[in-house]
This record gives C-alpha cells, sequence and structure tokens, in this order.
C-alpha cells in the first residue's frame, strides 16, 4: 500500500506532493518568518492573467513600456483571510485573484528556506520571483516548497494565483451547503532549516496499552546511523535510536507514571527531538481510544460523546476563522455548552483551532470534505481525496485530542461509493490506526414493517463507529411519539447521532408545534422531542447537534427567515443563545455526572 501512495503522490501534477524530503512536521515550532499582512491583490474572472504574465510582475523600463496590470496602487487583501469578506463586490465572487507581496531575506550558509502554506482556497499557483514554483489543490492542508535555490538575497517578489471556483472533480464538488470562501485564509511563512533536519515524526501512545510508547522519526535526508535522541523531562526519559538507510529510527519503550490525556485533565508533555544538526520539540499529549463492543473507550473507561458542530467562521464578521482569538471564541462557545468533544465540520480545520482544543481537553473529530455530490467514478477524485486525508493526518498525529478521522459525509451506497471509501479508509490505515475511522451517513429511515429505524449499507462494517445525521421534526416527520421510536441501526458498532437539529431565528416566538414559524419554541421542541428519541438507541456513544453558530450559506433562500444563512445554530449569528442552547446545557451537564469524562 505505501507503494501504492507514493505513486499516487507522485502523479499529482495538480498538487503539491509531500515527499519525505520536504515535508515538515510542526512547523509552529520551527524558526520562521510570518508573511501575513497586506498583500496586493488583482481580480481576474476570466482568468486572463496568465496570458498577460501577471505573474512576472514587470515594470515599465523605457519610454515605449506599458504593461496592463500594476499591483500597486489597487486593491490589497489581509492575509490570512478570505476576499468574499473583505470587499462588498467580492462576497459572491468565484474565480480567480493574484496575490502580491515582496519580502526580503538574508542568504546565510547551508541554511535550508521554505515556503509554508497553512491553507490557501481551493486551488493554487505559486510563483517566486516570477518563476512557477508548484501548485496545489484543496482548501484545507498545508503545504511547501523548498527555495532554497530560487531566493535572492535582499527583495523577493511572491506571487499566489488563487481560484475558488467550483468543479464537479473537486473536494467538495459543485454544491455544498456552506460559504465557498476563496483566499489566502491562513498562514503564510518561510522556514529556516538546517541542510539535514527533522522532517517529521509520531510519537504516540499504544492503541490499548497505558504505559508503552511508540515513536518514529524521519530525517529529511537518506542517512544511515544518525544518533537521534527523544527526551520528555517531565517523565524523566532519555531515548537514543539510529536511523536506517531511509534516514528513519523507530523505537518502543515504557513509561512509568504516565498521566493521560483526558477532557477533565488535559495532560501535555514537553517533548524534545534532537539530532547532531536539528533540534525540535513540542507539547505532545498520550491517550488510547478504542472500542470495545458497542462503546467508545478512552483511557480504557466508556465515554459518552457531549459533542457538537462548528464551522471554521465567525459569524459576526462573516469571514472564516483564521487566527489564534478566533479559535478561543469558537471553542470557548463550545466548552460553555458542556461538550467533551467538537465535530470540526465539513473540512479540516486550522491548526489554531485543532492545538487549542487539545490544550482545552476537547476531542475532535476531524473529516475530510467528502461530502454529498462526489464523482465516485472519477480515480482523479479518489486520488485527490486520498491526498487530503494524508495532508491531514500528517499535520496533526501528534495531536492527542484528534481521535477519530472522518473519511465522508452523507453520501449514499453505491458500488462506486463502495470502492472509492474503501480505497480512502486503507490510505488512512496505512500510515494511522491510533485513532478510529468514522463516516456520517443520513441514509437510516423507518420502515413500516418492522416499525423500527434501520439502515442497511455494508460499507459501515469497515467504519469503527458510525455517525447518523437524522434531522427528525425537521427534514422528516415523526412516524412515532419519540418515546416509541427504537432504532436498529448497525447493531454490533458503537452509533453517534452526528448531525440532528432544525432551523429557528433567534428572538422569533411561535407556535411549538408548527415548523413553519421559524420559532426558537419549536426548535426547543425539536430537540427536547430528540432527546427523548435517542433513549431508545441501544447502542448510542453520543450525540452531535447541528450546529453550534447560524452560518453563511447561499443555498438558504428565506427572505425572512434565512437571508442567505443557516439558522440551524443552537447560538444567532450576532452571538445570542437560542431556547435550545439550554436544552443541550442541561442535557450534557446530566451526562457529564454519570461518566468521568
Amino acid at each position: 500500500m505505501k507503494k501504492i501512495i507514493s505513486l499516487l503522490l507522485l502523479s499529482l501534477s495538480t498538487m503539491a506532493v509531500m515527499a519525505a524530503d520536504t515535508y515538515i512536521s510542526n512547523v509552529y515550532g520551527r524558526s520562521y518568518q510570518l508573511l501575513n499582512g497586506k498583500w496586493d491583490a488583482i481580480v481576474d474572472p476570466y482568468d486572463a492573467g496568465r496570458g498577460a504574465r501577471i505573474f512576472l510582475n514587470q515594470k515599465p523600463t523605457g519610454k515605449s513600456d506599458f504593461y496592463e496590470y500594476a499591483f500597486e496602487n489597487g486593491m490589497r487583501l489581509n492575509v490570512p483571510g478570505d476576499w468574499n469578506s473583505q470587499n462588498t463586490e467580492l462576497k459572491y465572487y468565484e474565480g480567480t485573484i493574484w496575490y502580491s507581496r515582496h519580502f526580503n531575506v538574508r542568504k546565510v550558509g547551508t541554511e535550508r528556506r521554505f515556503l509554508y502554506f497553512c491553507g490557501v482556497s481551493y486551488r493554487c499557483n505559486i510563483y517566486l520571483n516570477g518563476a512557477l514554483i508548484g501548485s496545489h489543490e484543496g482548501s484545507f492542508t498545508p503545504f511547501q516548497f523548498e527555495v532554497t535555490d530560487k531566493l535572492k538575497d535582499g527583495d523577493n517578489n511572491l506571487i499566489v494565483e488563487v481560484n475558488n471556483r467550483r468543479q464537479q472533480d473537486a473536494i467538495p464538488a459543485l454544491s455544498f451547503d456552506w460559504w465557498n470562501y476563496g483566499g489566502i485564509t491562513r498562514d503564510v511563512m518561510l522556514v529556516t532549516l538546517p541542510q539535514t533536519y527533522i522532517s517529521d515524526y509520531f510519537i504516540q501512545l499504544d492503541k490499548h496499552l497505558p504505559n508503552v510508547i511508540h515513536a518514529e522519526v524521519s530525517l529529511s535526508d537518506e542517512k544511515a546511523d544518525e544518533t537521534i535522541t527523544l527526551r520528555i523531562p517531565d517523565l524523566s526519559t532519555s531515548i537514543k535510536m539510529k536511523t536506517d538507510k531511509s534516514g528513519k529510527a523507530k523505537k518502543t519503550f515504557r513509561i512509568n507514571k504516565l498521566q493521560r490525556w483526558s477532557p477533565t485533565l488535559p495532560k501535555l508533555y514537553d517533548v524534545e527531538i534532537e539530532t547532531n544538526t536539528d533540534q525540535v520539540s513540542e507539547r505532545i499529549g498520550f491517550r488510547n481510544i478504542e472500542t470495545a463492543g458497542t462503546k467508545i473507550m478512552l483511557n480504557g473507561k466508556e465515554v459518552f460523546l457531549r459533542s457538537v458542530s462548528f464551522h471554521e467562521e465567525i459569524p459576526q464578521r462573516m469571514g472564516r476563522a483564521c487566527t489564534p482569538g478566533d479559535a478561543e471564541f469558537l471553542l470557548s462557545e463550545a466548552k460553555a455548552l458542556g461538550v467533551n468533544m467538537v465535530r470540526l465540520a465539513h473540512y479540516q480545520q486550522n491548526e489554531y483551532i485543532v492545538r487549542r482544543a487539545e490544550e482545552m481537553g476537547i476531542m475532535l473529530w476531524q473529516e475530510i470534505p467528502v461530502w454529498q455530490a462526489i464523482d465516485f467514478t472519477n480515480k482523479e477524485t479518489l486520488a485527490k481525496a486520498q491526498q487530503m486525508l494524508l495532508e491531514t493526518i500528517k499535520r496533526d498525529r501528534n495531536r492527542c485530542a484528534d481521535c477519530f478521522w472522518g473519511i465522508a459525509n452523507e453520501t449514499r451506497p453505491s458500488e462506486a461509493r463502495h470502492a472509492f471509501l474503501t480505497t480512502l479508509l486503507e490510505t488512512g490505515k496505512d500510515i494511522d490506526t491510533t485513532r478510529l475511522f468514522v463516516g456520517a451517513f443520513d441514509n437510516v429511515y423507518f420502515q413500516q414493517s418492522s416499525q423500527h429505524f434501520e439502515m442497511h449499507d455494508a460499507f459501515i462494517n469497515q467504519l469503527d463507529m458510525i455517525g447518523v445525521n437524522k434531522y427528525m421534526g425537521w427534514y422528516a416527520a415523526w412516524p412515532l411519539s419519540p418515546e416509541k421510536c427504537i432504532w436498529q441501526v448497525a447493531e454490533n458498532k458503537p452509533l453517534f447521532i452526528s448531525e440532528f437539529g432544525g432551523e429557528a431565528l433567534y428572538g422569533q416566538s411561535g407556535d411549538e408545534t408548527v415548523a413553519s414559524s421559524w420559532s426558537e419554541d419549536y426548535q426547543a421542541k425539536l430537540y427536547h422531542d430528540n432527546l427523548t428519541m435517542f433513549k431508545g438507541i441501544p447502542n448510542l456513544v453520543g450525540i452531535s447537534p447541528w450546529v453550534l453558530f447560524d452560518f453563511r450559506s447561499p443555498t438558504r433562500f428565506h427572505p425572512r427567515n434565512q437571508e442567505g444563512w443557516n439558522r440551524k445554530g443552537l447560538v444567532s449569528d450576532q452571538g445570542q443563545r437560542k431556547k435550545a442552547w439550554y436544552i443541550m446545557h442541561d442535557f450534557y451537564n446530566q451526562m457529564k455526572m454519570k461518566y468521568e469524562f
């Protein structure tokens, strides 16, 4: 399988390839120069910029010279940030925008330099000093290019051609229920590393054992017999390893008095890795996450997943969440609800959110945007999905808060879909078996013949936990009173309600029995009824209401009650808590009393 993945990565000419000799693990723990701030920008709705050679950023030098473009004295956009929220004319814009900025570099000795992008939405070409250095597709994962030999001593010009136009072979595809933010939406960095550096590492607790740690470290170069030292000072641990001919080293060792990470005590240890040419450190937590029959076990104890979902969006700003402050805002409201988990929907969210969740003791379900109308027959689409999953796991596999890798949301059974998701699952498990692999499905239906809710989908047998999105009282009418609803779904697996809820406009009152009232009263009654129904699910391990905040969606057309917003939030777009918020808050407090975590 590893050989297949290597060939896959090499074949993706439209994406950045994270080969072993260029990958940078824990970029925020490295020496870097942030290239954030105001960037010059040119809007290119007809994709004429490449023909005009905008990437050369030329200036007239003679009396007869002229160019029909200029970055200077034009539009400026914040990086990181989306363009849709920064300019009213770009609110619905889908197309190409060119970004440009200058930065100064002093070339020193044998240091290596990399341009590292934490996220660009959706596809991009990167130009440095007029030359194309690489491309990438996918909004939500990082990528980098080595530019050691491409930098000039002094001033350098970086230009990024960004396009967020929806396409059938993209992930997500043509239609999705959130805002298609475009732009350089996450940090941009110039990273400095030694000639031979620690490119990647994976340090984790054994899946089942509470005191056994597995460590894998890779160097950027294929150097054998190099000594790698791993230290965990708080545990008085120092381990030495030797690299093999590929520059990789592995070690398994026991630890005494290890405090495992949990929502009630999110312990993180300083971990140091050192070679004779490089050193890197970061904070890592250790925990066991596994299944036992129909239960989810955290550190050997049963846990009920008190979850909620949110988009990577600040509703009040109507734009992408992209800063540490944004992460604090979103996660603090989730924590106030009483959660021990967040489902990061429907895509990989930025590293600030992941790391802050870990510090706050919040487990994460992190998924790639294989969402509904994906072309499962297209091999290129499959390759993109595999690449996205690999990039996600590579970035975050040292984050113990990441307990669940989600591979799909609301996909319907077919031979093509089954083969697609099976391959995707194999790709993920090839590099990480310490997490639980999950998916969310909406093909659960009430059967008149049995008078039960049932699901018939062979693929779910391959997953560790089954997520179900079911909107009883909103998209589906109640076939029975809630207390009489019995589920026979994935009976031999842990079952997680990954979405439920309904829309309400904050401050609107109305008949609690009438959905078209769009009232807080109806939403509150809907939540009460769903919580009653959940008692009839014998293998239930957790729930995750959809969604924490109202969020923007161009597919929501109601002129009075939606106005381009999905109003399923427990909290309004202005930060006001709806009645249903308090119902969930009380329920989660009750569940907290029943379980240690």
